[in-house]
């Protein structure tokens, strides 16, 4: 996966990028490839986002680390027992996932963040590797995209309409529970705010019947 270049676009983008870099991360060697899932391989609960941060996970090679998306993301995986730090900077930090896996819709970094249909179809094998292999009862949609891209992969139609704390419960596959994006533009505007991330979190948590890590 990781070696994969089927969507030029994003991967003309990705690899500039990691060549030009963040002022802030000049000296850093960038990822610059599509990032793999990671977590607990006994997960029963996927938080799935959009796709990698140009200067986050395109970066550091892990989904949300190393940006504030991440930032807000991983404060609330503590609270809610699904992570065993708070925070999340390198791909050794010694961060652990207890119950949760965590992947994208997109696996390249996007031109202004936004992937195309084309882009998002070319990666949805993916993921679908990834609930083939993994045990995974509920997927957390971290926005309307990969709401959308989560009932392209169980082939609902008509397609229930996103909202925060939406649920629906695929005919063949996971639950699927909607929450709002923790972008900068939602966190700092109140759009999404820790209590409601840690609400969604905690039902995907009851859903899968998974105990909290001590």
């Amino acid at each position: 996966m990781t070696s994969c270049r089927r969507c030029p676009r994003l991967v003309e983008w990705r690899e500039r990028v990691a060549r030009e870099k963040k002022a802030a991360h000049r000296d850093e060697t960038y990822w610059g490839r599509p990032v793999p899932g990671f977590g607990d391989p006994d997960a029963k609960v996927l938080a799935f986002g959009l796709a990698p941060a140009a200067h986050g996970a395109n970066r550091t090679g892990r989904y949300f680390t190393g940006d504030r998306s991440g930032d807000f993301l991983f404060a609330a995986l503590h609270r809610t027992g699904f992570s065993s730090s708070p925070v999340s900077r390198t791909v050794e930090d010694g961060m652990r996932l207890s119950g949760l896996w965590i992947s994208a819709a997109v696996r390249c970094a996007p031109p202004q963040n936004k992937p195309t249909p084309a882009e998002r179809d070319n990666c949805l094998p993916y993921t679908a590797r990834e609930l083939t292999l993994l045990p995974i009862r509920v997927v957390v949609c971290l926005g309307t995209f990969a709401w959308d891209a989560a009932l392209r992969l169980c082939g609902v139609r008509p397609k229930p309409k996103f909202a925060h704390g939406a649920e629906y419960t695929a005919p063949s596959g996971p639950v699927l529970l909607g929450c709002y994006h923790p972008s900068q533009q939602n966190t700092f505007t109140g759009v999404l705010t820790p209590p409601m991330l840690d609400a969604v979190l905690l039902r995907a948590r009851e859903l899968a019947g998974k105990k909290r890590m001590s």
